[in-house]
């Protein structure tokens, strides 16, 4: 028998760049939920106001949305002020790791491996952050995920495509080292002292080009889970993603991105709070292969749902 969770809403659409893969999410969530006994209901964010969200007397929700206005910060603060418990992290934590930059400061100052970068908001800041950091060189939008925005310069005749590609979503853009080697993908759950890491996941795209094509559309892209790496080292890359979790003040769940260079040393390139839950997305996949069921991973994440603001009584 499953646990009375009352109302729930899924939050998922909502008016960002990530809609289309937030409106997937969202129903994958919704279904399984509903598959569980969970009196379980959607709701577009984007579609409906938030004077109708407050209607809905929702015990609790889970938050399927991707990008701004939803995994920002701004929808969890909003849910604190109706008082709705929710997943995923809360306000703060939602906000420093949508921010890029932020979240590189933070990791920086907690001595954790991040990729040096030069924060742009003219055309000839590229040039010296060219100068600064050397090609190849990523340059990319830091309130966007999936890619979008990002483009990785090769060549100098490019800077300036990608300066404009970038400067379409955002007036202020990072520039970062590119670390060349495999890429992964770790996925966090719990809080505090018991926030553990799911098996690491290697993405192995073609040509190396993990964007949004080859992340929501395309077959291509293999995935490997658990890792091809010796135990020492999958261990390591798991408590670096643990100790960027808790640097920004995540908990419940999230998703931390890692490159590893020719000289098998890790580099975290940033968090994310509210991970996508399609057939192609990834925590899902580590949680199977820790043999937990999708539908038993959304029950878990929604088991954590909660206000995380403390309040004093009058």
């Amino acid at each position: 028998m499953s646990v009375d969770f009352g109302k729930v809403g899924v939050l998922y659409g909502g008016t960002s760049a990530e809609r289309p893969v937030s409106l997937v999410s969202g129903k994958g969530v919704y279904e399984a939920l509903l598959s569980k006994g969970i009196d379980a209901h959607l709701f577009d964010t984007g579609e409906r106001s938030l004077a109708e969200l407050a209607a809905e007397k929702f015990d609790r929700v889970f938050i399927a949305l991707h990008g701004r206005f939803g995994e920002d910060g701004c929808m969890q603060g909003a849910l604190e002020i109706l008082g709705i418990p929710y997943t995923g992290p809360g306000v703060m934590a939602s906000a420093i790791s949508m921010d890029k930059i932020m979240t590189k400061r933070i990791l920086i100052e907690k001595g954790i491996p991040t990729p040096r970068y030069a924060v742009v908001h003219e055309e000839q800041d590229l040039q010296k952050a060219k100068e600064q950091l050397s090609l190849p060189m990523i340059v990319k939008p830091p309130h966007e995920g999936s890619t979008l925005g990002l483009c990785k310069v090769t060549d100098e005749s490019k800077l300036a495509e990608a300066f404009e590609l970038a400067k379409t979503y955002e007036s202020e853009l990072l520039a970062e080292q590119c670390i060349v080697g495999r890429e992964f993908t770790i996925a966090i759950m719990g809080k505090g002292e018991q926030a553990h890491a799911l098996p690491v996941i290697e993405i192995i795209a073609p040509g190396g080009n993990y964007d949004f094509h080859n992340k929501y559309v395309s077959d291509d892209t293999r995935y490997e889970c658990p890792a091809n790496l010796p135990a020492e080292l999958s261990a390591q890359i798991q408590e670096y993603c643990v100790q960027a979790y808790r640097a920004v003040g995540c908990e419940g769940w999230s998703r931390v991105d890692v490159m590893l260079d020719e000289d098998m040393q890790p580099w975290i390139l940033e968090i994310n709070t509210s991970p996508g839950m399609t057939s192609h997305s990834l925590v899902p996949m580590a949680a199977k292969a820790n043999g937990m069921a999708y539908s038993d991973l959304c029950v878990y994440i929604l088991s954590q749902a909660s206000c995380k603001i403390f309040k004093v009584k009058a």
